[in-house]
């Protein structure tokens, strides 16, 4: 919901370690793939029940995920790039719910099931916009440097990184956030529809 707002600070706040980094020959997709090692490093903590652990390699992961971008935009941008970014954070989003169903089955495992079905629909509608606006030649004006299309929503990175956070912080409320945030999910899925149904409406070519 807020990450236009947020992802030109983000960007001016990794350009000087991108700027290094990428003089050093460390390029964007082997800091992408850094990253996602440390998620599932945190979905590893999150089982054995060591949440801070999982708290600060969340957080380094999201904070690999903007460095990737940053050398990438010094470096020369790649589709492999876009594809290797968006592919393996939606892993990384999926995997959390494991983490803490695998930690507290009985408590967890219904609401880390619904969670992650949320993450589907939202993931879906959001690939399948970005691949037929893409198709169409359309550009998102609120996220002109992301690879692909990216289409807003109620529940974007930012709203599920907070939410990771406050489960790690207060993992007895996790099936509570899950439930609550799996329904925000659903709005945001019905929106992104929504605004599908409406934008690729043939009828609309015709005219």
């Amino acid at each position: 919901m807020i990450d236009a707002y947020l992802l030109p600070l983000q960007r001016a706040a990794m350009r000087p370690l991108a700027r290094r980094l990428a003089d050093r020959g460390i390029g964007a997709d082997a800091i992408s793939v850094a990253g996602f090692a440390l998620g599932l490093g945190a979905v590893a903590s999150l089982a054995l029940g060591w949440f801070w652990a999982a708290l600060v390699l969340m957080l380094a992961n999201r904070a690999m995920d903007g460095l990737d971008g940053a050398v990438a935009r010094i470096t020369g941008p790649t589709d492999r790039g876009a594809f290797l970014d968006i592919a393996l954070d939606f892993v990384f989003y999926a995997l959390v719910p494991v983490g803490f169903a695998l930690h507290d089955p009985v408590a967890n495992a219904l609401p880390a099931a619904v969670l992650i079905a949320a993450f589907v629909g939202t993931g879906s509608s959001f690939l399948a916009f970005a691949a037929i606006a893409a198709k169409r030649g359309r550009t998102a004006q609120a996220f002109p440097q992301k690879g692909i299309y990216y289409l807003g929503g109620l529940t974007e990175g930012f709203e599920t990184i907070a939410v990771f956070v406050l489960m790690c912080l207060w993992p007895d409320l996790f099936p509570v956030l899950a439930w609550i945030f799996a329904a925000a999910c659903a709005v945001t899925t019905v929106l992104r529809w929504r605004m599908g149904w409406t934008a690729f409406d043939t009828r609309e070519e015709r005219r």
